[in-house]
């Protein structure tokens, strides 16, 4: 099975700040590439932060409401120190949280989730930059079409991965959601079927109305089913 890496899908070149880069370039950054963020490097290209639109409106929201109509709002230290900042060094989240070219895309979103960032720079083994990669990068698998995705289930997980003969099991692919049926040798094949099925490339769900020659799964000692039913009661 082949699964797109953080390699695929990153944007490269990457747009860039230095550390002493100034406030108003990096809005001009901003606004010239239509992008919402950039990366800080150091001298050797390593990434050491990250600046976005929210780090440079802290600034606009500690000045003073003109109307005067609005309350005067009492930032925390972080947001203080960013709202007085006038380079990157100052603005930046940092450290940097990073990802690598060979990861996968559960990965990098495991990675976004954990740290709640919507965005990844993407280092190489010296950790020097060479893509970014974002949410909407890692959503780009979904839109793989359902003929790929029935083609890669029924040759590359059906017939190669698990030995499944073509007509055994009948693969149909809506809207990224795949619906399995007909029959396999063993039983305890229909929960690989269904994971690896959940692992391929676009897929959004999968259902499995499988039957089996054989039931080669656990079967319950007597006395242990004995005391599950008198644990039940």
């Amino acid at each position: 099975m082949w699964h797109r890496t953080v390699n695929d899908l990153m944007t490269t070149p990457v747009v860039r700040a230095r550390q002493d880069t100034g406030f108003k370039e990096i809005a001009k950054l901003l606004a010239e590439h239509d992008i919402t963020a950039v990366p800080v490097v150091d001298d050797d290209e390593h990434a050491v932060g990250m600046v976005s639109e929210a780090d440079l409106l802290c600034k606009e929201a500690a000045q003073l409401d003109p109307a005067g109509l609005l309350p005067v709002l009492r930032p925390g230290p972080a947001d203080r120190t960013k709202a007085e900042a006038t380079t990157a060094q100052g603005l930046m989240n940092s450290p940097a949280v990073t990802a690598r070219p060979q990861w996968t895309v559960v990965e990098a979103a495991q990675v976004m989730e954990r740290h709640h960032v919507k965005r990844l720079p993407v280092v190489d083994e010296a950790d020097r930059l060479v893509g970014l990669v974002s949410r909407a990068d890692l959503l780009r698998v979904f839109l793989r079409g359902d003929s790929a995705i029935r083609e890669e289930i029924s040759g590359e997980v059906l017939l190669r991965t698990l030995g499944i003969a073509p007509g055994a099991a009948t693969v149909r692919v809506v809207d990224g959601r795949v619906s399995l049926t007909g029959t396999v040798e063993r039983k305890s094949l229909v929960p690989v079927v269904v994971r690896l099925c959940q692992g391929v490339d676009g897929v959004v769900d999968v259902s499995a109305e499988l039957h089996h020659r054989v039931d080669d799964t656990p079967t319950v000692p007597e006395s242990q089913a004995s005391r599950r039913a008198g644990l039940a009661i």
